[in-house]
């Protein structure tokens, strides 16, 4: 799904309002006989101007754009699996208008090389009896696709973010970063489909 300028069919307006922006996800995905969209990772998205939570301190500033995850998105209530053993790192409500809403991030290791999973965007009843440290097995359900009020107030869908060092952040990390940091946080957030392997999928 595509959420760059490039795409003229996404008005401004619909964007500002959270069910306007549903319908279209919902009509995008019925038009191509889709259960799922995905996409998103390295993206440059316009879409982000509908929150401040993405916007500078001051006009002159430079927003953040650059989106740092890949985004699945479906039904509100899909199930969430662990594509991997682990533990609970974190979880958080980021109740602001545009930001992740209920959120969990893992934590892994895998040949040798600790790194962490984060899932933005889930139901509110996910984050019940999750604490950190808790153990997690591949293919356990850790989460579901939030509705707008519990998700940060986007259409249904899962943002998932691969994170080398989580620079002491907990329950939260930029999912979206100045296009002129975009080194940085790429080298720090790699392309979470060498995990997923969804991509292949995508028309």
């Amino acid at each position: 799904m595509d959420f760059t300028a490039t795409n003229k069919n996404i008005k401004e307006e619909w964007l500002l309002n959270t069910e306007t922006f549903c319908s279209y996800i919902d009509t995008l995905l019925q038009q191509k006989n889709c259960t799922y969209g995905i996409g998103g990772y390295n993206e440059y998205r316009t879409i982000y101007s509908r929150s401040d939570v993405f916007d500078a301190g001051s006009s002159s500033e430079e927003p953040r754009r650059l989106h740092l995850g890949i985004d699945i998105w479906g039904k509100a209530g899909t199930p969430v699996f662990a594509p991997l053993n682990g533990t609970i790192h974190s979880v958080a409500f980021n109740d602001r208008f545009g930001d992740y809403g209920a959120t969990i991030i893992t934590q892994h290791q895998l040949n040798g090389e600790l790194f962490h999973i984060l899932y933005g965007h889930l139901s509110l009843a996910d984050l019940t009896n999750v604490t950190a440290g808790k153990h997690i097995t591949a293919g356990e359900v850790i989460g579901h696709f939030g509705q707008p009020f519990e998700n940060g107030s986007w259409p249904p869908h899962l943002h998932i973010q691969v994170i080398k060092d989580m620079q002491h952040n907990i329950g939260d990390y930029p999912g979206v970063c100045r296009y002129s940091e975009r080194e940085v946080y790429l080298h720090n957030c790699p392309d979470p489909d060498f995990i997923l392997r969804m991509m292949q999928y995508a028309q």
